[in-house]
């Protein structure tokens, strides 16, 4: 490879590494891929174009002159770009009108262009889609040369942009927890304090057997009044951990449970199967705060320990009850492994008046079973 070709593409690497693992927007590092894409193969246009479930691409990202603008174009799932990012082997045509391997699926936004190469983007785990150059018609065709530093780097900026993405799922589980954590000590140390305090202040106001001055009965009465307002104060701040939105309402249980199974999702590398069963819409709050906090410390206990290939969620509300149930096909809640969480699933049921079963085995993996009455 060219000496200065090589150095600017490990410069392109570096700044999108440093702006991906940085946190900048998604669209943004889409868009500082392309450019730089097209600029090492000297092309005139450059697309990165995302993976869909049923094969065909969408152009997330453009750098070059084209119009209409060609962001949201969906090409084929027989295209060529499409067959590299499923195939992961680039392709290379001196004209993508004409050639037979191309020309069939080309969209009419493309008709002016000729020189075609396309590159996998992502990895082999991971295939995010295709990073694919053009150049006008009748010029200079790509050389191999060319194709294989855009092969080289499409890889490079694929495997930051999982990282990325790996990091970002991360620090969101751990933001979720800690605000759950959080939340939890509040209500479940410093309410249940200032609540004793407040009874106790209260007992002592109300003892027949003392008579406070009135100066003194007053100031007492003010204190346990200042108890209320701050328990209420607290629980006011638990509710805006658990709803950080304070413009939106609470998100309805299915939207949240929903939402936890995405989370797991990115950090497995599989989506859990999840199904509702009967209608959560109006399950009151309380239940549902903890009814979403026992499916994350769940799927968190698998994400961690269980080296599942399957789990299931299942969410099922009758007429009297609520019950969560969070199967997988992992080694079992190994030997050693704290059971703080397991703790708290329980501790979260009695409280609400239910239970939460917990059956595991090496074999069979682990199942917990939720569940709480609903108010009647």
């Amino acid at each position: 490879m060219d000496p200065t070709l090589a150095a600017r593409t490990l410069t392109a690497s570096t700044e999108i590494a440093t702006a991906a693992l940085a946190g900048d927007d998604p669209a943004a590092v889409l868009a500082r891929v392309v450019r730089a894409a097209a600029d090492l193969a000297e092309a005139d246009l450059g697309l990165v174009m995302a993976a869909n479930p049923d094969g065909s691409l969408t152009v997330e990202a453009a750098a070059g002159g084209v119009d209409p603008d060609p962001v949201g174009l969906v090409l084929s799932p027989r295209s060529s770009a499409a067959r590299v990012a499923r195939g992961g082997v680039p392709i290379v045509a001196d004209d993508v009108t004409t050639d037979p391997r191309t020309a069939p699926y080309v969209p009419r936004e493309l008709n002016a262009y000729g020189p075609f190469a396309a590159a996998p983007f992502g990895t082999r785990e991971s295939r995010l889609g295709a990073l694919t150059v053009y150049r006008r018609r009748r010029a200079e065709p790509f050389q191999q040369g060319t194709v294989d530093v855009l092969t080289a780097f499409a890889a490079q900026a694929g495997v930051m942009l999982v990282l990325a993405e790996g990091a970002t799922a991360r620090n969101r589980v751990d933001l979720y927890v800690e605000r759950e954590r959080i939340a939890r000590d509040l209500h479940d140390v410093i309410v249940q304090r200032l609540y004793a305090a407040g009874m106790q202040l209260d007992l002592l106001a109300r003892r027949p057997t003392r008579k406070l001055p009135r100066t003194d009965a007053t100031r007492l009465s003010d204190a346990i009044d200042q108890l209320d307002t701050a328990i209420a104060d607290v629980r006011a701040v638990v509710r805006t951990l658990r709803n950080p939105d304070p413009e939106e309402p609470a998100a309805d249980l299915a939207e949240s449970a929903r939402a936890e199974v995405a989370t797991a999702r990115e950090l497995l590398g599989f989506t859990p199967s999840f199904d509702i069963s009967g209608d959560v819409r109006d399950i009151p709050a309380p239940v549902a705060d903890n009814t979403r906090a026992a499916l994350r410390e769940a799927l968190s206990n698998v994400v961690r320990h269980a080296g599942a290939l399957r789990v299931a969620v299942h969410l099922r509300r009758d007429a009297t009850h609520l019950r969560l149930t969070i199967a997988d096909d992992g080694c079992g809640i190994p030997q050693g492994v704290t059971t703080r969480g397991l703790k708290n699933l329980r501790e979260r049921a009695e409280t609400a008046g239910g239970r939460c079963d917990i059956r595991s085995s090496p074999r069979s993996g682990t199942t917990v079973t939720w569940e709480v009455p609903l108010p009647t």
